[in-house]
């Protein structure tokens, strides 16, 4: 279950943005996650609420946006939305498909107080 780590890595960036900028705690973190990026939702809200407790982050509202990939078809030449790395292309069911996006895990905003 790599979402443990990366709940780790999401915490460490929220510690990161408080050393800079001192607060008391997050009330709510954005998040947006690629349908590439090979995250399973579920778990990831599970092991930031594993991870919650005792941090800035516990309480929070967590807000996570999942983003639809993109790849470009060489075949149509088309930039086209997939939602697996084994789509094909739904222009010309070309099977070349080249990933060009949707495969990051970002921490967009939150609010603190």
């Amino acid at each position: 279950m790599h979402e443990l780590s990366l709940a780790g890595s999401i915490l460490q960036v929220v510690e990161q943005a408080r050393a800079r900028d001192p607060f008391a705690r997050v009330t709510h973190l954005h998040l947006q996650a690629g349908a590439l990026a090979g995250v399973e939702l579920s778990a990831l809200r599970f092991a930031l609420a594993s991870l919650a407790p005792g941090t800035v982050l516990e309480g929070a509202e967590i807000a996570i946006d999942e983003l639809p990939g993109t790849a470009w078809c060489p075949q149509c030449s088309a930039s086209v939305p997939v939602f697996s790395r084994l789509d094909l292309c739904p222009l010309c069911e070309g099977a070349q498909l080249q990933v060009r996006g949707g495969t990051d895990l970002k921490v967009v905003d939150m609010r603190v107080v």
